[in-house]
């Protein structure tokens, strides 16, 4: 848990409070803390006199916006077609195994947690995955035991 009031102001001198300032604010937040809180969000709808649901509607539209405590390393598999029919299950099942967690967890230590998420604009190159903001490409289980366990020893 964290305490946002002070980010929040920040953030909200720094952007504006009008309506539009809501999804840079937000993002502020998760660059800082890695996932919003109930607090945080309604410390926002504060700052900007909107509603609490309103703030939470956006932040749950957008799969970057998390609104759980995720691990240091996020690591999100694109849900397309494309990926699914490029192999991206077989992809899944290597860093499910891998990590011990289930599409949706979080590992113990808090170091990764493993998502899916709507398209992330590389199924060209698919199956990828990204890691944080950093994009892996025309994977195979092989490179993704090999890109995790370099995460596993930074």
């Amino acid at each position: 848990m964290y305490h946002s009031e002070n980010l929040v102001r920040e953030l909200t001198d720094k952007h504006g409070r009008e309506r539009q300032s809501l999804l840079p604010i937000l993002q502020g937040i998760v660059a800082r803390y890695n996932y919003l809180t109930d607090e945080a969000m309604v410390e926002v709808a504060k700052e900007l006199d909107i509603s609490a649901a309103e703030v939470y509607g956006t932040a749950s539209f957008y799969t970057f916006l998390d609104t759980n405590i995720r691990g240091k390393y996020v690591i999100r598999i694109c849900k397309t077609i494309t990926c699914s029919m490029k192999g991206k299950g077989e992809i899944i099942q290597t860093i499910e195994d891998m990590l011990k967690i289930k599409v949706g967890e979080t590992t113990a230590d808090k170091m990764f947690s493993l998502i899916e998420t709507n398209c992330i604009g590389w199924c060209h190159k698919a199956p990828a995955i990204l890691i944080n903001e950093m994009p892996y490409t025309e994977l195979t289980p092989e490179k993704v035991v090999e890109i995790i366990k370099g995460y596993m020893h930074k």
